[in-house]
């Protein structure tokens, strides 16, 4: 029986997410692993998908259920979270509130037009731009939205940064590992480890409850993008914990469950390194496989170092989880004009 029974989920995606050999990569790396990529990136219609949208098909029958009139939601200005949110409020007929920070110190002179947030725009979101910093906890610049919207007699859903410390925002990424089982009982085999960027952290959460289920938390190896690693293992550890007691796991997740890789950030939270870099053109170029700067770039820059030093032992079935970030890849036009 699903783990996520008890849970109403309103469908936002296509279905199971494929799983594809990433063959030449993995012959390139010479490092005795198979690595596999599932294509999250690839899950729905819905403006591009991506990860979000696994999480908001849980949020959805609670914001429906209050009757609420618009989503409210913050990211940055190139934000993945924000852009699904609008696709989903333009897919249920409701408005939408975003709050876009200035997460990012990057210039590209035309970051705020492109990709994510210019999506975002033609779907309809009613957009403001606030010039705060990166931090993955709760912004007063969107609890003073959802304020303005109830102020206006509107009927505010709150949906934090990237769905994550909302108390349902671990649960797509549980249901994430139980689609990975069933693939896996077709495919004949387990994966070994699971990759995945962490930043706001329910992503990698869900993963971990749900991969706990048959004693695998510890090989979902997160590789932290935000640039703040303890404030983000904390988040991610509280997701879990609570997503766990929330499903009926019957089992505590403790810190140690918590595996997150932290030396891929650099130089900030949304710049890529020239490391970052390289590991989006070597996919690229090797898989047709496109990531960004922000989040998979990162993840596969660190995925690739992990091979190259012997992270993962020979033989092992490294499974990849791509995102679907690579709209943003849009707003650093000039750093990639030569590819």
């Amino acid at each position: 029986m699903s783990l996520l029974s008890e849970f109403d989920r309103y469908p936002l995606t296509f279905g199971p997410t494929p799983i594809e050999p990433l063959a030449r990569l993995s012959a390139h790396l010479d490092a005795g692993i198979e690595i596999f990529a599932k294509r999250e990136d690839c899950n729905s219609g819905l403006a591009f998908g991506g990860n979000k949208l696994r999480k908001l098909e849980y949020l959805v029958p609670d914001a429906l259920g209050k009757n609420c009139d618009t989503l409210v939601t913050i990211g940055g200005v190139q934000s993945n979270h924000t852009r699904q949110v609008a696709a989903v409020a333009a897919k249920l007929g409701m408005k939408c509130r975003l709050v876009q920070e200035s997460w990012v110190p990057f210039n590209d002179a035309v970051y705020d037009r492109v990709g994510n947030i210019l999506m975002s725009r033609v779907m309809g979101a009613k957009i403001e731009l606030v010039d705060e910093g990166f931090d993955v906890g709760i912004r007063e610049s969107w609890e003073r939205a959802l304020e303005d919207v109830r102020r206006k007699g509107g009927r505010p859903y709150a949906i934090p940064a990237g769905a994550s410390v909302h108390p349902l925002g671990g649960l797509g990424y549980v249901g994430f590992a139980e689609e990975v089982r069933a693939q896996e009982a077709e495919l004949g085999f387990r994966f070994d480890y699971i990759v995945v960027c962490t930043v706001t952290g329910s992503t990698h959460a869900g993963m971990v409850v749900g991969f706990a289920a048959d004693g695998r938390e510890r090989r979902v190896i997160g590789i932290d993008a935000s640039g703040t690693p303890e404030q983000v293992a904390a988040q991610v550890l509280d997701i879990a914990c609570s997503t766990a007691e929330r499903i009926g796991l019957g089992r505590d997740i403790g810190p140690d469950d918590i595996v997150l890789k932290t030396d891929y950030a650099y130089p900030a939270y949304g710049v890529p390194s020239e490391e970052t870099n390289d590991a989006i053109r070597l996919c690229a170029r090797l898989e047709g496989m496109m990531t960004d700067p922000v989040y998979e770039g990162k993840s596969m820059q660190g995925l690739i170092d992990l091979a190259k030093t012997g992270f993962f032992p020979a033989g092992s079935r490294v499974l990849y989880a791509h995102l679907g970030g690579v709209p943003a890849i849009n707003g650093y036009s000039y750093l990639y004009r030569n590819g």
